[in-house]
């Protein structure tokens, strides 16, 4: 990767807070950079840090120690004109700004290049226009802030801190509070900044299903263990997704890139299914009820227990020995297995 798109760069960082005169370390021994042109989602559980983290990368506090560089000047060298000018920042938190229009709330992102009193110039009204055109809300530049949607309105911000023309945007969980869909738009918005704009962006999330999809990096941060950084389908395949959260009984499955609960493994069965869509679907109806599926090449261990052969979603058939049970649902199928526990 060429070097000219390196814009930060940590090395050896301690983050945390400091209260008479003692320091109270949050992470330590941070090595990370962010590029240009990348999607950068930051992932990990409660209280592991991503919160401090971002707010010492916007300079809102500073680190304990270790090396902070902005453009290859150290952070702390910048003033908070010039930080304003290079760090877009966009917190979830729901700023009161419903008395506003969405062209004069995303307006204020020209504060840093006009001043407070400053008048916007013919310049200045493009871009804000360019930027209510990027992220897909021009239509309603007009309406008040309070009369949109928490996505709509996550897309307002996001324009304010793209007029703001900021090389660095960090965002704290911008889909937070938004449906699936929502969510999926606003994570696809960013990496399309990212990558026609140039912009470096890091965000934390909770959406490590849409991260693994379209993140350029991960940065995984553990309560313990650090963090590491890489490609989704490095950090995958290498098992590093594995370790991410501290909870032995929650497992990362690989194959569709999602945590869930570890089997019980109380029960047994053969499943044999006409496809990988209906095995995956049969064995989550299953697992559920603590059923471990085999697969039936397993004679040796499978000798005995029930056989499930699933040939559409409307047919499935349990054989136990001597006897076999048809279901025409899934429904039908985990009524009689949740009878058989009683």
């Amino acid at each position: 990767m060429p070097t000219s798109t390196l814009l930060l760069k940590g090395k050896d960082l301690s983050i945390g807070y400091r209260q008479r005169r003692q320091t109270h370390p949050v992470q330590q021994h941070l090595d990370f950079e962010l590029h240009r042109g990348q999607l950068t989602c930051l992932l990990g559980a409660n209280g592991a840090g991503k919160s401090t983290l971002l707010r010492t990368l916007s300079a809102s506090q500073p680190p304990l120690s270790g090396q902070l560089t902005l453009a290859g000047r150290p952070l702390s060298d910048y003033s908070e004109r010039e930080r304003s000018r290079t760090i877009g920042v966009v917190l979830t938190d729901k700023t009161q700004a419903g008395g506003l229009t969405v062209r004069e709330l995303v307006a204020l992102g020209r504060q840093p290049h006009t001043g407070f009193f400053g008048r916007l110039s013919a310049d200045d009204k493009q871009k804000i226009t360019t930027a209510l055109e990027a992220v897909g809300i021009a239509h309603k530049a007009q309406r008040y802030t309070a009369e949109l949607s928490d996505g709509e309105r996550q897309k307002v911000f996001i324009a304010k801190a793209l007029v703001q023309e900021c090389p660095l945007i960090l965002l704290d969980e911008p889909t937070a509070f938004l449906d699936v869909v929502s969510r999926i738009d606003i994570l696809r918005l960013l990496h399309r900044l990212a990558l026609e704009e140039q912009r470096a962006i890091l965000l934390s999330t909770h959406d490590i299903d849409q991260a693994l999809v379209l993140a350029d990096r991960l940065w995984l941060l553990r309560p313990q263990g650090g963090l590491t950084t890489g490609t989704p389908e490095d950090l995958l395949l290498n098992g590093d997704m594995d370790t991410l959260f501290p909870c032995r009984d929650i497992l990362f499955d690989r194959m569709h890139g999602v945590y869930s609960p570890a089997v019980q493994d109380t029960h047994r069965v053969v499943l044999e299914a006409a496809d990988e869509t209906l095995r995956h679907w049969t064995q989550n109806a299953l697992n559920r009820y603590g059923y471990l599926c085999l697969s039936p090449d397993r004679a040796a261990t499978s000798e005995g227990l029930p056989r499930l052969t699933v040939t559409s979603p409307h047919r499935l058939e349990l054989t136990h020995p001597g006897t076999t049970v048809t279901f025409t649902s899934f429904a039908q199928m985990t009524t009689y297995l949740l009878n058989q526990l009683k």
